[in-house]
């Protein structure tokens, strides 16, 4: 049968089993063992290229991209994004220390995240971090004080939220009225804290910060967003002298995970972004200030592969059918979480009839370990067959844990045909490291 596939960087062997990057899954599941992270080094540099170039062409050269780490921090991805270029967006000490170890530079990273205590801060100015996004009036006057002590001037952006709501995930919405995160523009909390932020001795304003969430499809969301943040900015400049040099407008451009969801052009729509912020900063009086993005997703997601083996297969007739694997939510926890789609193939079965619909689901003692219902598999699929679940470069690894006391898998990089391990499989002695 011919295979349909997600992404170009699938296909399929003559013998109908699945290629990853050009690579055998059967042999790589061989050599490393299941559960087990794939990703593809050729994929994670192209898309880096790909924003890098698109945001230097759409903002005049004055543009910059930040990888989102949290949706995939070890330190051999921090020195890709390192070699490619790219900016950070960090959003805890572990993420800053691993960057700093990987030898990122950290001037080109800032450090985000809602709730950032005074030891958090301190970590954050002696690692040489670049920015720090602030999101509390709490945070910026312990951020003046730390600094203060410190004897430096710290640079910081304001997060503001502009009551957009992207039409995503509720999960994944940050921007609207009512988000914990930043300081609402329509409520008068962001002209205040700006306000704040100008009169104090030991930071420097070097502009705003907003994100609207994940998943968004297209540039209306962004343009929306930037309309309202190029208002604010002119605004500020008229009633307090300060004009932003930098706006900051976060991340969210989605990926496929299933067929009917669009494959984005991502030059197109950042174009489509710089022309409208060069437009309407002309019209609005100011200087078009220096652009960031914030992409995570949409530079790992589909350069992300995780392999399984079955280990049960159990028919209830007229009911269900359930595919048990040897990995679940403690290895991708979000179908648990938000009910997050995926594509799953059966990897050594390309060439047969997916005529058995079923759910996949996990190993872990909850009726809630899910990988994904309704998935369409070979009815000759048994004990020991590989499968496959598309698009899991983004929040999978990053958010893996030890429920059960299970070992979380390794993460194989694959690059012109070879496979290193970035990250290695957790042994059971891992498990009892901190154990005293």
């Amino acid at each position: 049968m011919v295979q349909d596939f997600l992404c170009s960087n699938l296909s399929a062997g003559a013998d109908g089993r699945l290629l990853f990057a050009g690579q055998d899954t059967a042999e790589l599941a061989r050599q490393y063992g299941t559960p087990l992270y794939l990703m593809d080094e050729q994929r994670i540099r192209e898309r880096c290229r790909t924003y890098v170039q698109a945001v230097k062409t759409a903002f005049g050269g004055r543009g910059r991209v930040l990888f989102a780490s949290k949706a995939a921090a070890f330190k051999r991805m921090f020195a890709i994004m390192a070699e490619e270029g790219m900016c950070a967006d960090v959003v805890s000490p572990g993420e800053i220390w691993t960057a700093a170890r990987a030898g990122f530079p950290m001037e080109r990273a800032w450090f985000h995240s809602s709730n950032k205590s005074d030891e958090d801060l301190a970590f954050a100015m002696e690692q040489g971090v670049g920015a720090i996004v602030v999101d509390s009036t709490e945070e910026l006057f312990a951020v003046d004080r730390i600094a203060a002590e410190k004897g430096v001037q710290q640079a910081i952006l304001l997060r503001l939220t502009p009551g957009i709501d992207p039409h995503t995930f509720e999960a994944v919405a940050t921007g609207k009225v009512d988000s914990k995160f930043g300081f609402g523009i329509e409520t008068g909390l962001a002209e205040t804290v700006t306000q704040t932020a100008l009169s104090l001795s030991h930071v420097s304003l070097v502009g705003f910060h907003s994100h609207v969430g994940s998943e968004v499809f297209d540039s209306d969301v962004f343009i929306r967003s930037a309309e309202i943040m190029l208002q604010y900015i002119a605004l500020v400049k008229e009633r307090y002298g300060y004009e932003a040099g930098l706006l900051d407008l976060g991340g969210g451009y989605g990926v496929r995970y299933l067929h009917s969801q669009p494959d984005i052009d991502l030059a197109a729509n950042i174009a489509e972004v710089g022309a409208y912020i060069a437009r309407r900063c002309r019209e609005l009086g100011i200087e078009q200030p220096e652009i960031a993005f914030e992409p995570g997703r949409s530079i790992v997601a589909d350069a992300g592969l995780t392999l399984y083996t079955v280990g049960m297969v159990k028919r209830i007739p007229g009911i269900v059918n359930y595919v048990s694997v040897d990995g679940g939510m403690t290895d991708n926890i979000r179908y648990a979480l938000y009910q997050a789609p995926y594509t799953v193939l059966a990897a050594g079965k390309l060439n047969e009839e997916q005529d058995m619909r079923c759910t996949v689901v996990g190993r872990c003692c909850e009726s809630g370990d899910i990988i994904q219902p309704d998935v369409e598999l070979p009815a000759s699929i048994r004990r020991g067959d590989l499968l496959a679940v598309c698009t899991t470069g983004a929040y999978n690894y990053s958010m893996a844990s030890n429920y059960n006391r299970v070992p979380r898998p390794p993460v194989v990089m694959l690059n012109e045909g070879e496979s290193y391990v970035a990250v290695r499989r957790e042994s059971l002695d891992d498990l009892l490291a901190l154990d005293e």
